[in-house]
């Protein structure tokens, strides 16, 4: 994703802050958040969030509300939200990490999934305040630690002669038992898939997504071609899709 695609990416999500539906939920946590009646709208909120320092400790009388609210129904605007707020400092990481990853595309994907990620596990019961360092400093330690896995596997990696492996997989003939499985852990994902779509979290079309690039393995951008959907939108809708799963899973144990 290019700079000029993500800024207007950012933009895009500027606006839809400004609906009603996400009015509605500023004036929820101001019901309880006095601090919160100082803006008008989620613009203001944002313009407070960039400015000033990131220990300034009425930010976290911003974000407090808004992790306590999330953590209790997950709802994916919430992420929205926080996204928007912490967009320049993600922008700081892809441009501080670029030597992690040559492409910029995939390391700015991987910034966005590693923070929805981090979204999901802050816990300001035990953590309520320098929240905004909290984030920040999470989202760069758990990128390492993907980035790491990576080079890993790669440095690690061992070459196999083909001859081998067709000599490995010849020992049984006449049973398909590698597809009996894949199928049987299509099936599973499927139902699991279909279970948070039917109790809200993702939409019909997110269950769509998911199956057709994770499940059987199509590509994005071929999806999104035949669904009539964007490339960009496409990777965003699914990216929610998966913190929004994630986020309830994790909760659950």
């Amino acid at each position: 994703m290019t700079g000029p695609s993500r800024h207007c990416d950012c933009e895009q999500l500027e606006q839809e802050l400004k609906s009603e539906k996400y009015q509605e939920l500023l004036v929820r946590l101001q019901r309880k958040e006095p601090f919160l009646r100082h803006f008008g709208t989620w613009t203001d909120v944002i313009a407070f969030m960039r400015t000033g320092t990131s220990d300034d400790p009425r930010k976290d009388e911003v974000l407090r509300p808004v992790f306590e609210t999330h953590a209790e129904n997950s709802d994916p605007r919430w992420r929205a939200i926080l996204l928007v707020i912490f967009w320049p400092g993600l922008e700081s990481i892809h441009f501080q990490k670029r030597g992690w990853d040559q492409d910029p595309d995939e390391r700015w994907q991987n910034i966005v999934w590693t923070f929805l990620q981090v979204l999901c596990r802050v816990d300001v019961r035990r953590r309520p305040d320098r929240l905004v360092q909290k984030v920040f400093n999470d989202t760069v330690h758990h990128l390492y630690d993907e980035y790491r896995r990576a080079w890993e596997r790669t440095k690690h990696e061992v070459a196999v002669d083909p001859e081998e492996i067709n000599a490995l997989a010849g020992g049984i003939e006449g049973i398909d038992f590698a597809g009996i499985e894949r199928r049987e852990a299509q099936e599973i994902e499927i139902k699991r898939l279909r279970e948070h779509a039917e109790a809200g979290r993702i939409t019909e079309v997110d269950f769509l997504l998911l199956v057709g690039t994770r499940v059987y393995g199509r590509s994005v951008s071929d999806y999104a071609r035949e669904a009539g959907l964007g490339y960009q939108a496409a990777k965003k809708r699914r990216q929610r899709a998966e913190a929004a799963i994630r986020c309830f899973e994790q909760g659950k144990r």
